[in-house]
């Protein structure tokens, strides 16, 4: 194997958080700011990009590196926790909205798997964490997520962090699922990805739903989530307007009191 084996524990139910414990002298990549805590012995490292490589590329592959993490709209830093003592110690991460927590071995998924943009959380050291480009036009005019998504490889654990309740679901070869397209978190690479219009000028303008919904068609596994992030934003985003602007919960009772009080 060329990424470090680890060994993991998930807590909490809507909002988890994932708890690695790893050998002497190996290591955990994970995003910058999503560590909840570690024990004594464990070191922590910023890098420049996502440290999967050997450093054989000298400051090109490291820029690279970054490049890549800075298309998929990450910070251009990563960081490395390393057990620096004699014995296992334990390093634990936490996303920053309330969702599951997806433990995937890549060796389980032929050594790849795409996901949107801000879906990694962490893995073992040793995996790759590059960009996919969408070669379907609909796909990336359409698509939530545009045209570049994140692209996991190597032979290691990885963590994918969702918002809602997570479902995986294995479709069979030209087996179909249409999907809103904020719902898709992750799939394997022989899954086909594409992107469709609603049919009907009633569903499209009044369903909805939205103009467009993704079809993701097999063979291969993808995983789903119930509440993607941009839905909860536009939903607070809206009820704060509301609050703002006095139509909240209690509009028609609080006009109701201004009535009443002579205002």
């Amino acid at each position: 194997m060329k990424a470090h084996e680890v060994d993991f524990k998930l807590f909490g139910d809507d909002m988890q958080f994932v708890e690695i414990e790893i050998d002497p002298q190996e290591s955990v990549l994970a995003e910058a700011g999503t560590m909840m805590y570690m024990e004594q012995g464990i070191e922590m490292e910023t890098i420049f990009g996502d440290g999967s490589g050997d450093g054989s590329g000298g400051l090109m592959g490291k820029l690279l590196g970054a490049g890549k993490r800075l298309v998929t709209g990450e910070s251009l830093f990563m960081t490395v926790f390393t057990n620096g003592g004699r014995g296992k110690s334990k390093v634990a991460f936490a996303a920053s909205y309330p969702g599951k927590i997806i433990p995937i071995d890549l060796r389980d998924v032929n050594g790849k798997l795409v996901c949107q943009k801000d879906a990694f959380l962490c893995a073992a050291k040793g995996v790759s964490i590059g960009i996919e480009f969408q070669k379907k036009l609909g796909v990336g005019l359409f698509g939530r997520e545009g045209f570049i998504m994140q692209k996991l490889e190597g032979d290691g654990l990885v963590f994918v962090h969702a918002g809602g309740t997570i479902i995986e679901k294995e479709l069979a070869r030209g087996e179909s699922l249409r999907i809103d397209t904020g719902c898709v978190v992750a799939y394997t690479k022989t899954v086909d990805f594409d992107v469709q219009m609603v049919r009907g000028v009633k569903s499209a303008l009044f369903g909805g739903e939205g103009l467009f919904f993704a079809t993701l068609t097999g063979p291969g596994k993808v995983w789903l989530q119930s509440l993607p992030f941009s839905r909860l934003a536009d939903r607070i985003g809206k009820e704060a307007m509301n609050t703002g602007s006095g139509k909240g919960e209690s509009s028609v009772l609080g006009g109701l009191g201004d009535v009443l009080g002579g205002r």
